[in-house]
Protein backbone atom coordinates (compact mmCIF):
# COMPACT_ATOMS: atom_id res chain seq x y z
CA UNK A 1 0.00 0.00 0.00
CA UNK A 2 0.84 3.43 -0.67
CA UNK A 3 0.24 7.10 0.64
CA UNK A 4 -2.47 7.01 -2.37
CA UNK A 5 -4.01 4.07 -1.55
CA UNK A 6 -7.56 5.08 -0.47
CA UNK A 7 -9.18 3.57 3.14
CA UNK A 8 -11.43 1.13 2.76
CA UNK A 9 -14.76 1.12 2.88
CA UNK A 10 -16.44 -1.51 4.70
CA UNK A 11 -20.46 -1.46 6.19
CA UNK A 12 -23.16 -3.42 6.88
CA UNK A 13 -23.59 -6.97 8.43
CA UNK A 14 -22.40 -9.38 5.69
CA UNK A 15 -22.73 -12.87 6.86
CA UNK A 16 -20.31 -15.41 4.51
CA UNK A 17 -20.64 -19.03 3.37
CA UNK A 18 -16.80 -19.11 2.64
CA UNK A 19 -15.20 -20.46 6.52
CA UNK A 20 -12.52 -18.41 7.21
CA UNK A 21 -13.87 -15.23 6.03
CA UNK A 22 -16.74 -16.33 8.33
CA UNK A 23 -14.32 -17.26 11.17
CA UNK A 24 -13.12 -13.46 11.28
CA UNK A 25 -16.38 -11.66 10.69
CA UNK A 26 -17.27 -13.33 14.01
CA UNK A 27 -14.15 -12.08 15.38
CA UNK A 28 -14.67 -8.39 14.04
CA UNK A 29 -12.01 -8.44 11.57
CA UNK A 30 -14.30 -7.01 9.11
CA UNK A 31 -11.41 -6.41 6.23
CA UNK A 32 -9.34 -9.47 7.07
CA UNK A 33 -12.97 -11.64 6.20
CA UNK A 34 -13.55 -9.56 2.91
CA UNK A 35 -9.81 -10.21 2.02
CA UNK A 36 -10.12 -13.69 2.72
CA UNK A 37 -13.53 -13.81 0.84
CA UNK A 38 -12.19 -12.47 -2.26
CA UNK A 39 -9.30 -14.57 -1.77
CA UNK A 40 -11.13 -17.89 -1.76
CA UNK A 41 -14.20 -17.06 -3.89
CA UNK A 42 -14.47 -13.55 -5.54
CA UNK A 43 -17.79 -14.57 -6.95
CA UNK A 44 -19.33 -13.15 -3.90
CA UNK A 45 -22.31 -15.94 -4.56
CA UNK A 46 -21.68 -16.92 -0.78
CA UNK A 47 -21.86 -13.64 0.57
CA UNK A 48 -25.26 -12.59 2.18
CA UNK A 49 -26.82 -9.73 4.36
CA UNK A 50 -26.18 -6.02 3.21
CA UNK A 51 -23.05 -4.63 3.28
CA UNK A 52 -21.11 -1.88 0.64
CA UNK A 53 -17.30 -2.80 0.29
CA UNK A 54 -14.17 -1.21 -1.48
CA UNK A 55 -10.90 -2.73 -1.06
CA UNK A 56 -7.53 -1.54 -2.47
CA UNK A 57 -4.99 -4.21 -2.91
CA UNK A 58 -1.69 -4.21 -2.84
CA UNK A 59 -0.80 -4.78 -6.81
CA UNK A 60 -2.92 -1.36 -7.12
CA UNK A 61 -6.26 -2.97 -8.02
CA UNK A 62 -9.42 -2.43 -6.35
CA UNK A 63 -12.62 -4.16 -5.57
CA UNK A 64 -16.11 -2.79 -4.42
CA UNK A 65 -19.39 -4.54 -4.42
CA UNK A 66 -22.32 -3.82 -2.88
CA UNK A 67 -25.06 -6.19 -1.81
CA UNK A 68 -28.49 -7.62 -3.84
CA UNK A 69 -30.74 -4.52 -3.01
CA UNK A 70 -28.41 -2.04 -2.32
CA UNK A 71 -29.32 -1.93 1.31
CA UNK A 72 -25.66 -0.41 1.88
CA UNK A 73 -24.55 2.04 -0.94
CA UNK A 74 -21.17 2.60 -2.92
CA UNK A 75 -20.01 5.87 -4.97
CA UNK A 76 -17.02 5.69 -7.04
CA UNK A 77 -14.98 8.39 -9.19
CA UNK A 78 -11.76 7.37 -10.77
CA UNK A 79 -9.35 10.49 -11.21
CA UNK A 80 -6.47 8.85 -14.11
CA UNK A 81 -5.00 5.96 -12.00
CA UNK A 82 -7.04 6.41 -8.97
CA UNK A 83 -10.27 5.36 -7.60
CA UNK A 84 -11.88 7.05 -4.85
CA UNK A 85 -15.13 5.37 -3.06
CA UNK A 86 -17.28 6.64 -0.82
CA UNK A 87 -20.90 5.70 0.80
CA UNK A 88 -21.99 8.86 -0.13
CA UNK A 89 -21.75 10.38 -3.69
CA UNK A 90 -21.27 14.14 -2.33
CA UNK A 91 -18.18 13.44 -0.84
CA UNK A 92 -16.96 12.59 -4.13
CA UNK A 93 -18.15 15.70 -6.19
CA UNK A 94 -14.48 17.40 -6.69
CA UNK A 95 -13.72 21.02 -6.61
CA UNK A 96 -15.82 22.09 -9.02
CA UNK A 97 -19.40 20.02 -7.90
CA UNK A 98 -20.61 20.15 -11.23
CA UNK A 99 -24.03 18.88 -11.30
CA UNK A 100 -25.65 16.89 -14.13
CA UNK A 101 -28.94 17.74 -15.84
CA UNK A 102 -29.63 14.39 -16.94
CA UNK A 103 -29.92 13.50 -13.10
CA UNK A 104 -32.02 16.39 -12.53
CA UNK A 105 -34.41 15.28 -15.32
CA UNK A 106 -33.91 11.56 -14.19
CA UNK A 107 -34.95 13.05 -10.33
CA UNK A 108 -37.86 14.37 -12.09
CA UNK A 109 -39.04 11.44 -13.82
CA UNK A 110 -38.22 8.76 -11.09
CA UNK A 111 -38.68 11.02 -8.27
CA UNK A 112 -34.89 9.66 -6.98
CA UNK A 113 -32.14 9.57 -9.27
CA UNK A 114 -31.30 5.78 -10.44
CA UNK A 115 -28.10 4.07 -10.11
CA UNK A 116 -25.83 4.18 -11.81
CA UNK A 117 -26.21 8.00 -11.92
CA UNK A 118 -25.64 10.91 -9.70
CA UNK A 119 -26.30 14.48 -9.40
CA UNK A 120 -22.71 14.63 -9.43
CA UNK A 121 -20.90 14.50 -12.77
CA UNK A 122 -18.10 12.33 -12.73
CA UNK A 123 -19.56 10.43 -9.81
CA UNK A 124 -21.43 6.46 -10.66
CA UNK A 125 -23.43 4.82 -7.89
CA UNK A 126 -23.10 0.94 -7.79
CA UNK A 127 -26.24 -0.48 -8.92
CA UNK A 128 -27.31 -3.27 -6.38
CA UNK A 129 -26.03 -6.51 -7.29
CA UNK A 130 -22.83 -4.89 -8.77
CA UNK A 131 -18.94 -5.27 -8.10
CA UNK A 132 -16.45 -3.26 -9.91
CA UNK A 133 -13.11 -4.09 -10.46
CA UNK A 134 -10.24 -1.58 -11.17
CA UNK A 135 -6.83 -2.07 -12.27
CA UNK A 136 -5.78 1.25 -12.61
CA UNK A 137 -6.34 2.22 -15.74
CA UNK A 138 -9.77 1.26 -16.27
CA UNK A 139 -13.09 0.33 -14.30
CA UNK A 140 -14.99 -2.47 -15.16
CA UNK A 141 -18.18 -2.98 -13.75
CA UNK A 142 -20.65 -6.01 -13.96
CA UNK A 143 -23.49 -7.85 -12.07
CA UNK A 144 -22.32 -10.49 -9.68
CA UNK A 145 -26.14 -11.80 -9.36
CA UNK A 146 -29.23 -12.07 -11.44
CA UNK A 147 -32.67 -13.18 -10.17
CA UNK A 148 -33.26 -16.50 -11.42
CA UNK A 149 -36.54 -17.70 -10.87
CA UNK A 150 -37.94 -21.12 -10.97
CA UNK A 151 -41.59 -22.57 -11.74
CA UNK A 152 -42.06 -25.82 -9.70
CA UNK A 153 -44.29 -28.71 -11.30
CA UNK A 154 -46.26 -29.33 -7.81
CA UNK A 155 -46.34 -27.59 -4.66
CA UNK A 156 -47.09 -28.45 -1.23
CA UNK A 157 -49.18 -25.63 0.50
CA UNK A 158 -49.17 -26.99 4.09
CA UNK A 159 -44.92 -27.63 4.39
CA UNK A 160 -43.86 -24.27 1.89
CA UNK A 161 -46.26 -22.61 4.48
CA UNK A 162 -44.54 -24.38 7.66
CA UNK A 163 -41.13 -23.51 5.88
CA UNK A 164 -42.11 -19.87 5.74
CA UNK A 165 -43.05 -19.42 9.06
CA UNK A 166 -39.87 -20.39 10.10
CA UNK A 167 -37.69 -18.65 7.67
CA UNK A 168 -39.38 -15.18 8.48
CA UNK A 169 -38.86 -15.67 12.20
CA UNK A 170 -35.50 -16.47 11.85
CA UNK A 171 -34.83 -13.52 9.56
CA UNK A 172 -36.20 -11.31 12.12
CA UNK A 173 -34.05 -13.09 15.01
CA UNK A 174 -30.88 -12.15 12.82
CA UNK A 175 -31.85 -8.82 12.53
CA UNK A 176 -32.04 -7.89 15.86
CA UNK A 177 -28.77 -6.89 17.84
CA UNK A 178 -29.14 -7.40 21.29
CA UNK A 179 -30.37 -3.76 21.82
CA UNK A 180 -34.44 -2.65 22.54
CA UNK A 181 -35.98 -4.44 19.85
CA UNK A 182 -38.22 -2.40 17.84
CA UNK A 183 -39.81 -1.81 14.56
CA UNK A 184 -41.70 0.35 12.42
CA UNK A 185 -45.68 -0.09 12.28
CA UNK A 186 -47.64 0.95 9.81
CA UNK A 187 -50.88 -1.39 10.12
CA UNK A 188 -49.69 -2.95 7.01
CA UNK A 189 -48.90 -7.15 6.49
CA UNK A 190 -45.46 -6.89 6.17
CA UNK A 191 -44.89 -4.25 9.31
CA UNK A 192 -47.35 -6.05 11.32
CA UNK A 193 -45.56 -9.66 10.63
CA UNK A 194 -42.07 -8.35 12.10
CA UNK A 195 -43.80 -7.02 15.43
CA UNK A 196 -44.74 -10.40 15.51
CA UNK A 197 -41.95 -12.19 14.53
CA UNK A 198 -39.89 -9.75 16.96
CA UNK A 199 -42.70 -11.15 19.71
CA UNK A 200 -41.97 -14.64 19.31
CA UNK A 201 -37.93 -14.18 19.39
CA UNK A 202 -37.43 -11.47 22.24
CA UNK A 203 -37.60 -11.81 25.59
CA UNK A 204 -39.26 -8.42 25.77
CA UNK A 205 -42.07 -6.98 24.24
CA UNK A 206 -41.36 -5.45 20.54
CA UNK A 207 -40.94 -1.59 20.61
CA UNK A 208 -43.54 -0.47 17.58
CA UNK A 209 -43.73 2.62 16.23
CA UNK A 210 -46.72 4.20 14.27
CA UNK A 211 -47.06 7.89 12.17
CA UNK A 212 -50.30 9.14 11.86
CA UNK A 213 -52.09 12.38 9.99
CA UNK A 214 -55.35 14.25 10.60
CA UNK A 215 -56.64 14.14 7.24
CA UNK A 216 -59.32 11.83 5.99
CA UNK A 217 -58.39 9.13 4.17
CA UNK A 218 -54.75 9.20 5.21
CA UNK A 219 -54.72 7.87 8.68
CA UNK A 220 -54.04 4.21 9.33
CA UNK A 221 -53.52 4.11 13.09
CA UNK A 222 -56.40 2.18 14.31
CA UNK A 223 -54.57 -1.09 11.95
CA UNK A 224 -51.00 0.13 13.45
CA UNK A 225 -53.33 -0.63 17.06
CA UNK A 226 -55.10 -3.74 16.07
CA UNK A 227 -51.17 -5.12 15.64
CA UNK A 228 -50.06 -3.66 18.58
CA UNK A 229 -52.81 -4.58 20.80
CA UNK A 230 -52.53 -8.54 18.70
CA UNK A 231 -48.97 -8.85 19.52
CA UNK A 232 -48.66 -7.31 22.72
CA UNK A 233 -46.59 -4.18 21.73
CA UNK A 234 -44.99 -1.38 23.60
CA UNK A 235 -46.85 0.81 21.06
CA UNK A 236 -46.04 4.40 20.63
CA UNK A 237 -47.54 7.29 18.40
CA UNK A 238 -47.01 10.41 16.77
CA UNK A 239 -49.33 12.31 14.46
CA UNK A 240 -47.07 14.44 11.76
CA UNK A 241 -48.68 18.06 11.08
CA UNK A 242 -48.12 20.89 9.03
CA UNK A 243 -45.99 22.60 11.27
CA UNK A 244 -44.19 19.79 11.01
CA UNK A 245 -43.58 19.61 7.36
CA UNK A 246 -42.35 23.35 7.22
CA UNK A 247 -39.32 22.82 9.80
CA UNK A 248 -38.82 19.11 8.50
CA UNK A 249 -38.99 19.21 4.77
CA UNK A 250 -35.46 21.28 4.05
CA UNK A 251 -33.56 19.06 6.77
CA UNK A 252 -34.40 16.11 5.17
CA UNK A 253 -34.35 17.33 1.80
CA UNK A 254 -30.64 18.46 2.43
CA UNK A 255 -29.74 15.54 4.19
CA UNK A 256 -29.20 13.45 1.13
CA UNK A 257 -26.55 13.12 -1.09
CA UNK A 258 -28.31 13.64 -4.09
CA UNK A 259 -32.02 15.43 -4.54
CA UNK A 260 -34.51 12.18 -3.27
CA UNK A 261 -38.41 13.05 -3.72
CA UNK A 262 -40.31 10.12 -2.01
CA UNK A 263 -42.69 11.60 0.21
CA UNK A 264 -42.80 9.16 2.70
CA UNK A 265 -39.44 10.33 3.95
CA UNK A 266 -40.60 12.77 6.07
CA UNK A 267 -43.06 10.60 8.33
CA UNK A 268 -40.52 7.74 7.90
CA UNK A 269 -38.12 10.73 10.12
CA UNK A 270 -40.53 11.28 12.51
CA UNK A 271 -41.37 7.95 13.01
CA UNK A 272 -37.68 6.83 13.48
CA UNK A 273 -37.14 10.21 15.41
CA UNK A 274 -39.76 8.80 17.94
CA UNK A 275 -38.27 5.81 18.41
CA UNK A 276 -34.68 7.47 19.08
CA UNK A 277 -36.60 9.81 21.94
CA UNK A 278 -37.60 6.35 23.31
CA UNK A 279 -34.26 5.22 23.85
CA UNK A 280 -33.97 2.53 20.62
CA UNK A 281 -30.70 2.52 18.61
CA UNK A 282 -31.56 0.04 15.59
CA UNK A 283 -35.13 -0.39 13.90
CA UNK A 284 -36.63 -2.86 11.44
CA UNK A 285 -38.93 -2.32 8.85
CA UNK A 286 -41.16 -4.28 6.50
CA UNK A 287 -39.81 -3.19 3.09
CA UNK A 288 -39.53 -5.75 0.77
CA UNK A 289 -42.37 -8.18 1.22
CA UNK A 290 -44.97 -6.90 -1.33
CA UNK A 291 -42.11 -6.80 -4.07
CA UNK A 292 -40.77 -10.84 -3.29
CA UNK A 293 -44.55 -12.30 -2.29
CA UNK A 294 -46.48 -10.06 -5.04
CA UNK A 295 -48.52 -7.94 -3.28
CA UNK A 296 -48.61 -4.36 -5.38
CA UNK A 297 -51.95 -3.48 -6.83
CA UNK A 298 -50.55 -3.31 -10.55
CA UNK A 299 -49.57 -6.46 -10.52
CA UNK A 300 -52.92 -7.48 -10.64
CA UNK A 301 -53.90 -5.09 -13.06
CA UNK A 302 -51.34 -5.55 -15.32
CA UNK A 303 -52.78 -9.31 -15.45
CA UNK A 304 -55.81 -7.99 -16.78
CA UNK A 305 -54.30 -6.53 -20.06
CA UNK A 306 -52.80 -9.96 -20.94
CA UNK A 307 -56.35 -10.40 -21.99
CA UNK A 308 -55.63 -8.02 -24.71
CA UNK A 309 -52.06 -9.51 -25.56
CA UNK A 310 -54.41 -12.91 -26.50
CA UNK A 311 -56.18 -10.98 -29.43
CA UNK A 312 -54.68 -11.63 -32.64
CA UNK A 313 -52.48 -8.29 -33.55
CA UNK A 314 -54.28 -7.75 -37.08
CA UNK A 315 -57.75 -7.58 -35.56
CA UNK A 316 -55.75 -5.22 -32.88
CA UNK A 317 -54.48 -3.24 -35.40
CA UNK A 318 -57.43 -2.97 -37.73
CA UNK A 319 -60.23 -3.26 -35.93
CA UNK A 320 -60.22 -2.44 -32.09
CA UNK A 321 -57.59 0.00 -32.01
CA UNK A 322 -58.86 2.66 -34.66
CA UNK A 323 -62.05 2.66 -32.80
CA UNK A 324 -61.45 2.50 -29.48
CA UNK A 325 -58.57 5.23 -29.99
CA UNK A 326 -60.85 7.32 -31.74
CA UNK A 327 -61.88 10.86 -30.85
CA UNK A 328 -65.30 9.58 -30.11
CA UNK A 329 -64.45 6.53 -27.80
CA UNK A 330 -62.21 9.26 -25.61
CA UNK A 331 -65.30 11.94 -25.41
CA UNK A 332 -67.85 9.70 -24.07
CA UNK A 333 -68.29 8.88 -20.56
CA UNK A 334 -69.35 5.22 -21.29
CA UNK A 335 -66.65 4.00 -24.02
CA UNK A 336 -63.63 6.50 -22.21
CA UNK A 337 -62.73 3.79 -19.91
CA UNK A 338 -62.58 1.60 -22.84
CA UNK A 339 -60.06 3.78 -24.81
CA UNK A 340 -57.71 4.41 -21.58
CA UNK A 341 -57.74 0.39 -21.21
CA UNK A 342 -56.45 0.28 -25.05
CA UNK A 343 -54.53 2.94 -24.91
CA UNK A 344 -52.40 1.62 -22.16
CA UNK A 345 -52.78 -2.37 -23.19
CA UNK A 346 -51.22 -1.26 -26.74
CA UNK A 347 -48.02 -0.02 -24.98
CA UNK A 348 -46.50 -3.11 -23.61
CA UNK A 349 -44.35 -3.28 -20.50
CA UNK A 350 -42.56 -1.72 -18.83
CA UNK A 351 -43.25 1.55 -20.78
CA UNK A 352 -47.28 0.42 -20.01
CA UNK A 353 -46.32 1.32 -16.17
CA UNK A 354 -45.44 4.81 -16.92
CA UNK A 355 -48.99 5.71 -18.19
CA UNK A 356 -49.44 7.50 -15.27
CA UNK A 357 -46.58 9.22 -14.43
CA UNK A 358 -46.87 12.96 -13.86
CA UNK A 359 -43.64 14.41 -16.05
CA UNK A 360 -45.41 12.57 -19.25
CA UNK A 361 -49.13 13.10 -18.41
CA UNK A 362 -48.57 16.70 -17.96
CA UNK A 363 -46.12 17.30 -20.96
CA UNK A 364 -42.89 17.42 -20.48
CA UNK A 365 -42.40 20.45 -22.54
CA UNK A 366 -44.82 22.32 -20.98
CA UNK A 367 -43.23 21.42 -17.62
CA UNK A 368 -39.75 21.79 -18.56
CA UNK A 369 -37.99 24.96 -20.15
CA UNK A 370 -36.69 24.26 -23.80
CA UNK A 371 -32.85 25.41 -22.60
CA UNK A 372 -33.13 23.09 -20.10
CA UNK A 373 -34.85 19.85 -22.40
CA UNK A 374 -31.94 20.51 -24.70
CA UNK A 375 -29.05 19.19 -21.55
CA UNK A 376 -31.08 16.22 -21.27
CA UNK A 377 -31.66 12.74 -23.37
CA UNK A 378 -35.71 13.03 -22.62
CA UNK A 379 -36.19 8.96 -23.66
CA UNK A 380 -32.93 7.50 -21.56
CA UNK A 381 -35.13 7.16 -18.56
CA UNK A 382 -37.26 4.71 -20.60
CA UNK A 383 -34.26 2.77 -22.58
CA UNK A 384 -33.08 2.57 -18.97
CA UNK A 385 -36.07 0.63 -17.49
CA UNK A 386 -36.45 -1.68 -20.79
CA UNK A 387 -32.88 -2.85 -19.99
CA UNK A 388 -33.98 -3.81 -16.34
CA UNK A 389 -37.12 -5.28 -17.41
CA UNK A 390 -35.25 -7.56 -19.39
CA UNK A 391 -32.25 -9.00 -16.57
CA UNK A 392 -34.01 -11.47 -14.81
CA UNK A 393 -33.75 -15.12 -15.72
CA UNK A 394 -38.04 -15.84 -15.96
CA UNK A 395 -40.36 -16.74 -18.38
CA UNK A 396 -42.72 -15.21 -16.53
CA UNK A 397 -44.61 -11.32 -16.70
CA UNK A 398 -44.96 -11.01 -13.23
CA UNK A 399 -42.09 -12.31 -11.83
CA UNK A 400 -40.05 -10.15 -14.33
CA UNK A 401 -42.33 -7.48 -12.74
CA UNK A 402 -41.34 -8.35 -9.13
CA UNK A 403 -37.72 -8.05 -10.20
CA UNK A 404 -38.55 -4.38 -11.81
CA UNK A 405 -39.72 -3.75 -8.42
CA UNK A 406 -36.35 -4.86 -6.96
CA UNK A 407 -34.57 -2.33 -8.48
CA UNK A 408 -37.00 0.67 -9.07
CA UNK A 409 -39.28 0.24 -5.83
CA UNK A 410 -36.85 -1.33 -3.20
CA UNK A 411 -33.55 -0.23 -4.19
CA UNK A 412 -34.10 3.34 -5.68
CA UNK A 413 -36.73 4.68 -3.49
CA UNK A 414 -38.25 2.39 -0.42
CA UNK A 415 -34.31 1.36 1.13
CA UNK A 416 -33.29 4.84 0.66
CA UNK A 417 -36.14 6.52 2.32
CA UNK A 418 -35.91 4.42 5.33
CA UNK A 419 -32.32 4.62 5.41
CA UNK A 420 -31.79 7.80 5.12
CA UNK A 421 -33.96 9.19 7.36
CA UNK A 422 -33.24 6.53 10.15
CA UNK A 423 -29.50 7.98 9.54
CA UNK A 424 -30.29 11.57 10.01
CA UNK A 425 -32.91 10.83 13.00
CA UNK A 426 -29.34 8.85 14.92
CA UNK A 427 -30.91 5.53 14.48
CA UNK A 428 -29.97 2.01 12.55
CA UNK A 429 -31.86 0.11 10.77
CA UNK A 430 -32.60 -3.53 9.18
CA UNK A 431 -34.89 -5.49 6.83
CA UNK A 432 -35.56 -9.23 7.57
CA UNK A 433 -37.87 -9.13 4.40
CA UNK A 434 -34.95 -9.02 2.38
CA UNK A 435 -33.01 -11.61 4.29
CA UNK A 436 -31.24 -13.70 1.22
CA UNK A 437 -33.48 -16.79 2.35
CA UNK A 438 -36.87 -15.28 2.07
CA UNK A 439 -35.40 -13.85 -1.19
CA UNK A 440 -34.32 -17.33 -2.19
CA UNK A 441 -38.01 -19.04 -1.19
CA UNK A 442 -39.82 -16.06 -3.44
CA UNK A 443 -37.68 -17.17 -6.14
CA UNK A 444 -39.00 -20.60 -6.48
CA UNK A 445 -42.46 -19.97 -5.32
CA UNK A 446 -44.97 -20.84 -7.77
CA UNK A 447 -46.28 -17.09 -9.26
CA UNK A 448 -49.69 -18.55 -8.65
CA UNK A 449 -48.81 -18.26 -5.10
CA UNK A 450 -47.61 -14.70 -5.57
CA UNK A 451 -51.15 -13.50 -7.64
CA UNK A 452 -53.88 -15.64 -7.59
CA UNK A 453 -56.08 -14.21 -10.12
CA UNK A 454 -56.08 -10.72 -8.93
CA UNK A 455 -55.85 -11.61 -5.56
CA UNK A 456 -52.30 -10.31 -4.61
CA UNK A 457 -50.11 -12.10 -1.91
CA UNK A 458 -52.15 -14.97 -1.67
CA UNK A 459 -49.61 -17.03 -0.07
CA UNK A 460 -48.38 -14.59 2.10
CA UNK A 461 -51.17 -14.14 3.57
CA UNK A 462 -52.90 -17.46 3.87
CA UNK A 463 -49.39 -18.82 5.45
CA UNK A 464 -49.85 -16.21 8.09
CA UNK A 465 -54.18 -16.77 8.35
CA UNK A 466 -54.05 -17.28 12.12
CA UNK A 467 -50.75 -15.18 13.11
CA UNK A 468 -51.79 -12.22 11.65
CA UNK A 469 -55.32 -10.07 12.59
CA UNK A 470 -57.65 -10.98 10.14
CA UNK A 471 -58.31 -7.18 9.84
CA UNK A 472 -54.68 -6.61 8.76
CA UNK A 473 -54.65 -9.51 6.33
CA UNK A 474 -58.19 -7.97 4.24
CA UNK A 475 -57.36 -4.69 4.55
CA UNK A 476 -55.80 -2.26 1.98
CA UNK A 477 -52.12 -1.07 1.30
CA UNK A 478 -51.12 2.46 2.12
CA UNK A 479 -48.52 2.69 4.57
CA UNK A 480 -46.95 6.22 5.38
CA UNK A 481 -48.87 8.70 2.82
CA UNK A 482 -48.76 12.06 3.17
CA UNK A 483 -51.71 14.34 2.51
CA UNK A 484 -49.30 16.93 1.54
CA UNK A 485 -51.48 18.80 -1.10
CA UNK A 486 -54.76 18.78 0.72
CA UNK A 487 -52.50 20.14 3.91
CA UNK A 488 -50.86 22.82 0.97
CA UNK A 489 -53.82 24.15 0.16
CA UNK A 490 -55.15 25.00 3.62
CA UNK A 491 -52.03 25.70 5.42
CA UNK A 492 -49.99 29.26 4.96
CA UNK A 493 -46.84 28.18 5.91
CA UNK A 494 -46.50 25.49 4.03
CA UNK A 495 -48.11 27.10 0.85
CA UNK A 496 -45.37 29.65 1.36
CA UNK A 497 -42.87 27.30 1.89
CA UNK A 498 -44.03 25.35 -1.93
CA UNK A 499 -44.32 28.92 -3.47
CA UNK A 500 -41.06 29.92 -2.55
CA UNK A 501 -39.69 26.62 -3.77
CA UNK A 502 -41.43 26.37 -6.83
CA UNK A 503 -40.34 29.65 -7.97
CA UNK A 504 -36.75 29.09 -7.09
CA UNK A 505 -36.53 25.95 -9.07
CA UNK A 506 -38.42 28.14 -12.22
CA UNK A 507 -35.51 30.65 -11.55
CA UNK A 508 -32.85 28.56 -11.90
CA UNK A 509 -34.08 27.33 -15.52
CA UNK A 510 -35.51 24.02 -14.86
CA UNK A 511 -39.34 24.49 -15.39
CA UNK A 512 -41.35 27.13 -16.78
CA UNK A 513 -42.89 29.95 -14.78
CA UNK A 514 -45.83 29.51 -16.63
CA UNK A 515 -46.22 26.56 -15.61
CA UNK A 516 -45.16 26.92 -12.03
CA UNK A 517 -47.67 29.65 -11.88
CA UNK A 518 -50.62 27.17 -13.03
CA UNK A 519 -49.71 24.64 -10.70
CA UNK A 520 -49.85 26.47 -7.88
CA UNK A 521 -52.72 29.31 -8.58
CA UNK A 522 -55.52 26.50 -10.31
CA UNK A 523 -53.84 22.50 -10.40
CA UNK A 524 -53.29 22.40 -6.57
CA UNK A 525 -56.50 23.90 -5.67
CA UNK A 526 -58.65 21.90 -8.11
CA UNK A 527 -57.02 18.36 -7.21
CA UNK A 528 -54.47 18.86 -4.42
CA UNK A 529 -54.24 14.90 -3.89
CA UNK A 530 -53.21 14.50 -7.28
CA UNK A 531 -50.89 17.73 -7.96
CA UNK A 532 -49.45 17.92 -4.56
CA UNK A 533 -47.35 15.25 -5.69
CA UNK A 534 -45.47 17.60 -8.25
CA UNK A 535 -45.56 20.43 -6.02
CA UNK A 536 -43.50 18.42 -3.41
CA UNK A 537 -40.99 16.69 -5.93
CA UNK A 538 -40.06 20.20 -6.90
CA UNK A 539 -40.04 21.87 -3.53
CA UNK A 540 -37.59 19.11 -2.52
CA UNK A 541 -35.37 19.61 -5.38
CA UNK A 542 -35.04 23.30 -4.24
CA UNK A 543 -34.61 22.92 -1.13
CA UNK A 544 -31.49 19.94 -1.82
CA UNK A 545 -30.14 22.83 -4.68
CA UNK A 546 -30.24 25.55 -1.51
CA UNK A 547 -28.25 23.17 0.65
CA UNK A 548 -25.83 21.76 -2.04
CA UNK A 549 -25.50 23.83 -5.18
CA UNK A 550 -27.15 27.06 -4.19
CA UNK A 551 -25.75 28.63 -7.58
CA UNK A 552 -27.03 26.03 -10.13
CA UNK A 553 -28.85 28.11 -13.19
CA UNK A 554 -29.30 27.24 -16.65
CA UNK A 555 -28.89 31.17 -17.19
CA UNK A 556 -25.18 31.01 -16.19
CA UNK A 557 -24.64 29.41 -19.75
CA UNK A 558 -25.36 32.68 -21.27
CA UNK A 559 -21.87 34.14 -19.16
CA UNK A 560 -19.25 32.00 -19.30
CA UNK A 561 -21.38 28.22 -19.21
CA UNK A 562 -20.55 25.15 -20.73
CA UNK A 563 -22.93 26.02 -23.43
CA UNK A 564 -24.07 21.72 -22.61
CA UNK A 565 -26.08 22.47 -19.35
CA UNK A 566 -23.16 21.27 -17.07
CA UNK A 567 -23.30 23.94 -14.69
CA UNK A 568 -21.09 24.18 -12.05
CA UNK A 569 -22.20 24.72 -7.83
CA UNK A 570 -19.86 26.57 -5.67
CA UNK A 571 -18.98 24.56 -3.02
CA UNK A 572 -20.76 24.35 0.08
CA UNK A 573 -20.10 23.78 3.95
CA UNK A 574 -21.93 21.79 5.98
Amino acid sequence: MNSTTPPPLLTGRPHFAQAEAAKLAQADQLESAWRAQFAADPSLQGVNGDYAVGLAAADGSTTLATDRFAMQTQCWRQEGSQLRFAERADTLAGADRELDPQAIFDYLFFHAIPSPRTIWKGVQRLSPGHRLRFDGQQAQVEPYWKPRFTEPRSADFAALAQEFRQLLQDAVATQLDGSRAACFLSGGTDSSTVAGMIARVSKEPAATFSIGFDAEGYDEMEFARIAARHFKTEHHEYYVTPADLVKSMPLVAASYDQPFGNSSAVPAYHCALMARDKGVSRLLAGDGGDELFGGNLRYAKQRIFRFYDAIAPGLRATMIEPWALSGLARRLPGLRKVSSYVSQARLGLPARLETYNQLLRLGMDQVLTPEFLACVDAEAPMRQQAEVWRFADTDSQLNRHLAFDWRYTLAEIDLPKVRGTTALAGVGVGFPMLDQRLVDFSLNLPQSYKLRGVKLRWFFKEALRGFLPDEIITKKKQGFGLPFGPWAVKNPALLALATESLHGVADRGIVRKRFVEDLLTEHLPAHPGYYGEMVWILTMLEQWLRHHAPGYSLASRSSGGTGTGAVRAPAVQG
